[in-house]
């Protein structure tokens, strides 16, 4: 946790500095995008290893210099960001420095995704606590992996998160309700609520967030979601800029 605290205090200090050198240059001698796409085409072609440094990315580090230069130094960037504004900042840019190798696997791309996603949870969502990443329930001899897995305190349930990098299938609502029946008939304790399953996909250029619901479930419980669990659209949002940093990636 201090190695990557540490690691995102020197990398927002280093977006700082290449978004005040940009701003400078923009004002001084009318930098525009495309001399910033220029730079980046430069920066790839001499270090073709080093991630982050897209010209969108580098626009970004711009914006965020000028948006806080009059009240921020840099020495103090990191404790005087307002926490929302400094998670957003992380996030912008956490997937490109997952050192995930150009060619990456399909199931490497999904760990990095589903990562980034636990940490946004844990960041936003109130009374979260982590249980598991690729959280194993057994079904006859057979084990099955959890995308992610929580125990929220004050709806005293688990909540499976299930991440989808496609358009949405029917079939994965049943697989979500498979997980929640081996949890609710294996984990689950006597005194808690039955638990609850969040599905998210990408479909086209739509993010789609749904819920799985245990029927047994009393109406008292189910009126709590809206005001307990992370809305719906604070999640579409988030996955909206995961897949964008995806695409920005692979340009």
């Amino acid at each position: 946790q201090k190695a990557y605290a540490q690691i995102n205090a020197t990398l927002v200090e280093l977006y700082w500095s290449i978004g005040k050198h940009i701003s400078i240059k923009a004002k001084q001698h009318s930098w525009g995008k495309s001399v910033v796409e220029e730079l980046s085409n430069f920066i790839k072609e001499k270090e073709p290893n080093t991630k982050g440094f897209t010209a969108r990315n580098m626009w970004r580090m711009k914006q965020f210099y000028e948006t806080y230069k009059e009240n921020l130094k840099l020495s103090t960037v990191m404790t005087e960001l307002p926490q929302n504004t400094n998670n957003i900042f992380k996030d912008i840019y956490s997937l490109e420095f997952l050192n995930l190798n150009q060619k990456h696997t399909e199931n490497n791309l999904q760990q990095a995704l589903v990562s980034n996603l636990k940490d946004f949870i844990l960041e936003i969502g109130k009374d979260f606590t982590f249980m598991g990443q690729e959280y194993k329930v057994q079904v006859g001899n057979k084990d099955f992996c959890i995308d992610l897995l929580f125990f929220h305190r004050e709806l005293q349930c688990m909540v499976v998160f299930e991440l989808k990098t496609d358009e949405f299938s029917p079939s994965y609502l049943g697989q979500l309700e498979f997980y929640l029946e081996a949890l609710d008939r294996d984990v689950k304790k006597e005194h808690e609520n039955p638990s609850i399953g969040i599905l998210l996909c990408r479909e086209k250029n739509d993010e789609v967030v749904k819920y799985a619901l245990n029927r047994s479930m009393s109406p008292a419980i189910i009126s709590k979601y809206d005001t307990q669990l992370i809305p719906k659209k604070l999640l579409q949002d988030k996955l909206n800029e995961i897949y964008e940093l995806l695409e920005s990636e692979n340009e």
